[in-house]
């Protein structure tokens, strides 16, 4: 084979390694905006900086959960005082309106602070169990406020600590461990009722396949 055609076939094998560098790079920046949404849940436009750092969509959406568990909360802990015949029951009524008011002040300054919306009536569940408590009285309530509060926030829950662990905002962090606090408190606090079903809370999920040795 001739020194021109050694030449030629190089220059071939060149051309062919820079086109195939060219596709791959437009792949991957045609691929990382797809990456980004299905990693965070949402796009980089979604995301908002702040004094405490980036704001993102879980970040809010934690703040108006927060929200609207007292919106729902307060008034049912202070209707159990009228609908409960559980001491108990009325006690642990208190004690949940008496913390999530508290909790609404907070959440209400972090949220004007950071620029966050939120709602001012209760999600539509919420208003459903508390439609449904508004018409039991005794027995029936304290058995449907137990079972409905410790469901919900053992709903709330998943959510909190998941932002907890993962927010890239210092003051939303601090919040979360406050919100944790508070909703492990009051799971134990429905508990310490004796009127929990726990048969009929969801069962958690499997856990991840072992990694292989």
């Amino acid at each position: 084979m001739s020194r021109l055609q050694l030449k030629s076939m190089r220059f071939v094998e060149v051309l062919g390694a820079i086109a195939f560098l060219v596709v791959a790079t437009i792949a991957v920046f045609a691929i990382a905006p797809n990456a980004i949404r299905s990693a965070s849940g949402a796009s980089p436009e979604d995301w908002t900086m702040t004094e405490s750092g980036p704001l993102g969509p879980a970040d809010r959406d934690f703040l108006v959960k927060v929200r609207q568990a007292g919106l729902w909360e307060i008034p049912t802990g202070q209707q159990a005082q009228e609908r409960a015949r559980s001491a108990r029951v009325k006690e642990v009524g208190l004690m949940l309106a008496a913390d999530h008011t508290k909790l609404d002040e907070q959440v209400r300054a972090l949220a004007a602070k950071l620029n966050v919306t939120l709602p001012s009536t209760a999600s539509t569940d919420q208003q459903g169990w508390m439609a449904e408590l508004s018409t039991k009285v005794g027995e029936e309530y304290d058995q449907t406020f137990a079972d409905r509060l410790r469901f919900a926030h053992g709903k709330v829950f998943a959510v909190v600590s998941v932002v907890r662990a993962g927010t890239k905002n210092a003051e939303i962090r601090a919040f979360a461990q406050v919100a944790v606090d508070v909703v492990m408190k009051h799971m134990t606090l429905l508990e310490s009722t004796g009127k929990v079903d726990f048969a009929a809370l969801p069962t958690p999920p499997p856990p991840s396949p072992a990694p292989p040795k």
